[in-house]
């Protein structure tokens, strides 16, 4: 299988979503022999990881954020050829042609405590959740909470949503 990874957020080091797309992309080159990785990458001034297979791109998150989560054109295999699995960052929602799409929700803490975001932070999550809602075919929660949040305020499906506990590294 051809799995795409978005794996932009690594960039943003100290960071928990930065930690777990790290440890996560580190876990699965370890321990999956079995299928294939392509990992996309972009933004303007930073420098991809050391990985292989990264497919690279000098773009700014936001026009990617305007291109998928408010235009949702451009699909993520115009950038990283045919997958079969795409695995979408906690920013940006692309669309697909093909390729099935999970994703993980961390936490509702934008619309929890929309307060303590910026309110261009808060339209951004909001976005992009319009498009996982209608198109993942799985969504990762990282804890029972956040499940039982995506489930009360997102009114996602609980047929779509799967807990798996962030791990450390393998």
């Amino acid at each position: 299988m051809k799995i795409g990874i978005d794996i932009s957020q690594i960039v943003y080091e100290g960071t928990g979503v930065a930690n777990y797309t790290k440890n996560l992309v580190e876990s699965l080159l370890k321990i999956d022999k079995k299928n294939e990785y392509i990992f996309f990458f972009a933004s303007l001034r930073k420098k991809p990881p050391k990985l292989p297979h990264v497919r690279s791109f000098k773009i700014p998150p936001t026009i990617l954020e305007f291109l998928w989560n408010r235009l949702h054109i451009c699909p993520i295999e115009w950038f990283i050829g045919k997958v079969d699995v795409f695995f979408s960052s906690d920013w940006t929602q692309p669309p697909t042609i093909r390729a099935k799409k999970v994703t993980t929700i961390h936490d509702l803490s934008p619309w929890k405590y929309p307060e303590t975001f910026h309110p261009k932070i808060v339209k951004v999550h909001q976005r992009r959740v319009k498009w996982v809602k209608k198109e993942c075919d799985a969504i990762i929660c990282d804890s029972q909470a956040t499940k039982k949040d995506v489930i009360e305020i997102l009114r996602i499906p609980e047929g779509k949503l799967k807990v798996i506990y962030p791990g450390g590294i393998c």
